[in-house]
């Protein structure tokens, strides 16, 4: 095995202080309190920050290295289901997608949230509405997002989560099985 340092910190920090931020929102602060309403503005927050590293950040953290790609993630789909392993130092193309998706969607969430804060929004149903279903479409993400961590880290024989703790990846040298 070859470790290869892929995430470096700020994506690291992004990425668990994501977790902990949309997790407490989601399970245990009252939607209607303040520290819903702080943790959800941070978690936007978090995600400006990410979309700026996203194009000054290094390598494996800019939106250059995975660009969205149906016809990529239709082929990492045809590997999948032939069996063949292709490695990815990076995100993978499907994990790209799940990356732009799950970006997109916190921010509809963190937008519909702040205008449920304010006298023009407050109380419309639309608003209200949009702001749930882009809640549920992101905890549908989340769980596909860490089933197929799993799943990938396993067929591929890399754990995905150690290297999102400790930045590398281990990739199976040439010769490996795996």
């Amino acid at each position: 095995m070859n470790a290869v340092r892929v995430w470096d910190p700020l994506v690291r920090i992004f990425h668990w202080s994501l977790v902990a931020g949309f997790t407490a929102n989601a399970l245990f602060n009252d939607p209607e309190g303040k520290a819903h309403e702080v943790i959800g503005l941070a978690v936007l927050g978090l995600v400006a920050v990410r979309i700026v590293w996203g194009l000054i950040g290094s390598r494996h953290a800019r939106f250059a290295d995975f660009p969205p790609s149906m016809s990529a993630s239709l082929g990492q789909v045809t590997e999948m289901a032939t069996g063949r392993k292709r490695i990815h130092k990076g995100h993978s193309p499907l994990g790209a997608l799940m990356i732009y998706n799950l970006l997109m969607t916190l921010i509809v969430i963190g937008a519909t949230g702040y205008m449920m804060t304010t006298l023009a929004f407050f109380g419309v149903g639309w608003v209200e509405e949009a702001h749930e279903i882009a809640v549920t479409w992101a905890e549908i993400s989340i769980v596909a997002h860490i089933a197929a961590v799993f799943f990938e880290s396993r067929r591929l024989g890399i754990n995905l989560p150690k290297s999102m703790l400790t930045g590398y990846k281990d990739i199976p040298a040439a010769g490996d099985d795996g």
